[in-house]
């Protein structure tokens, strides 16, 4: 019984801390499988700060995110490289860091807007520079704003 017991604890020692790294790996992969950045409504604003010496590296993503989209054979992907345009405001922030604005219109209902999964998608052979890029430029997410547009001045009620 002694003897059974100690094989128990070294197979226990041996294999748990393998199948508690292999539930973290499978956990984050699912998490991350799961993280979609969709917007409902007509229109989307998203303002991201860029670090001022970083904005090379940001825009470089940035038109790497638009050569994967149009030529994406994934549905929807064209449409959103279609209504996606993003803004650099020229007055860096009290921080000094730069404000970026994807201004998104039309939104395409249910489209993952996530600028990183739509590269990994496109140039999986870039993956690990494209990330290292936009990582290293990356300050935070300023604001996200979504809805319908209400009044649009240009057309005729």
């Amino acid at each position: 019984m002694t003897r059974r017991f100690g094989k128990f604890c070294v197979v226990v020692v041996l294999v748990l801390p393998a199948l508690i790294q292999l539930s973290r790996v499978a956990g984050v992969e699912a998490a991350q499988a799961a993280q979609k950045l969709t917007f409902d409504g007509d229109l989307a604003l998203w303002t991201v700060a860029i670090k001022p010496d970083k904005v090379a590296d940001f825009e470089k993503v940035v038109a790497r995110l638009r050569d994967g989209l149009l030529k994406s054979e994934k549905p929807g992907r064209r449409q959103q490289a279609a209504g996606w345009k993003v803004m650099k405001i020229e007055k860096p922030l009290p921080d000094g860091n730069i404000a970026y604005i994807h201004v998104i219109s039309p939104v395409v209902a249910g489209a993952d807007y996530t600028v990183m999964q739509a590269l990994y998608e496109e140039f999986p052979e870039e993956r690990q520079a494209l990330y290292d890029l936009y990582r290293g430029a990356f300050a935070q997410n300023l604001s996200i704003a979504a809805g319908k547009v209400v009044v649009d001045l240009a057309k005729q009620p």
